[in-house]
């Protein structure tokens, strides 16, 4: 087993990654590495895969896992979570309790009973990721709260939305459209302003609530893509007030398209448009190839997990 450890990462802590590595140890050889800058988790993790690892556990946010996913894709490697960001999306999806502590032990229950579960990724020019890419608004979202990171610790939610509202107000184009959104077999979508393309639901979470806007998307299924084409405030609260319910109103809007089972998407817009992949801003392209990407990874998943 090979635990990367993000020490920078929200609710990482020195007394919490002794505990952990010592729970993991007590059963199972354990080597520890940390990383040390932005993309040093793919090499940590490819390098494991590369040494015979059966897992590589992941102590850290979403964007650590994503680039760890990126490491051990096409490997026989299993990618374990334990949550140590500000949000984790990704583990909270699976089914994993928040606390850290409480995760590794779902962690060494799973292992236990080898609930190793093969599983497929998005990929976007080539980067896979594990629950989502956001294209136009919500990443130029997250580029704000990037520019601020040294609050991200303290202040995630309240960070993320004034950030949010900040760029809605003032930093992003809300009179034309952004880009096209091109789904094999279906009318090309000429007015894009905000696509997620998801591979599970929520799209994230609000304090303890899931923001969901595609419960078809799940790791036994292919991509799910939604395109809202306008950014007027009056729709723009009812679609967000119902991904904070059971977001059926979201997906019956005029004002959104939905596409499920999606196995290939292009995107391609009218100037630089910003991506983010997994919650990590990843810069401003004029075209984006999304792909469903069958058994691409091994995942270690909870067995109280519904996924």
């Amino acid at each position: 087993m090979h635990l990367i450890v993000n020490p920078s990462a929200s609710s990482v802590t020195a007394r919490g990654r002794v505990v952990i590595t010592k729970a993991l140890a007590a059963d199972h050889e354990v080597t520890v590495s940390e990383t040390a800058r932005r993309g040093h988790a793919t090499r940590l993790a490819a390098a494991a895969a590369a040494d015979g690892a059966d897992v590589v556990v992941v102590l850290g946010g979403d964007g650590t896992l994503n680039e760890a996913a990126n490491g051990l894709a096409g490997t026989t490697t299993a990618l374990a979570a334990v949550p140590g960001g500000s949000t984790n999306v990704f583990a909270r999806t699976l089914g994993l309790p928040d606390d850290p502590i409480e995760a590794t032990g779902a962690l060494l229950d799973a292992l236990a009973y080898d609930s190793i579960q093969r599983i497929g990724l998005g990929s976007v020019n080539g980067r896979y990721f594990l629950f989502h890419v956001g294209i136009g608004f919500d990443a130029a979202v997250v580029a704000e709260v990037e520019r601020r990171g040294s609050l991200k610790r303290w202040a995630n939610h309240a960070l993320f939305g004034w950030a949010a509202f900040d760029t809605w107000l003032r930093k992003y184009n809300r009179k034309r459209a952004h880009f096209s959104v091109r789904v094999e077999g279906k009318p090309t979508i000429d007015d894009g302003m905000f696509t997620v393309c998801l591979n599970t639901d929520p799209y994230t979470f609000i304090g303890t609530r899931p923001f969901t806007i595609a419960p078809e998307a799940t790791l036994d299924r292919p991509l799910s893509i939604v395109t809202l084409r306008t950014l007027d405030a009056v729709p723009l609260l009812r679609i967000l007030s119902s991904a904070l319910g059971s977001g059926r109103h979201l997906r019956s809007s005029k004002y959104v398209s939905l596409h499920t089972d999606v196995t290939k998407v292009e995107i391609d817009g009218y100037g630089p448009v910003p991506h983010q992949v997994d919650g990590d801003y990843l810069g401003d392209v004029e075209h984006l190839e999304l792909r469903y990407e069958p058994d691409a990874l091994s995942l270690v998943v909870p067995r109280v997990s519904s996924r």
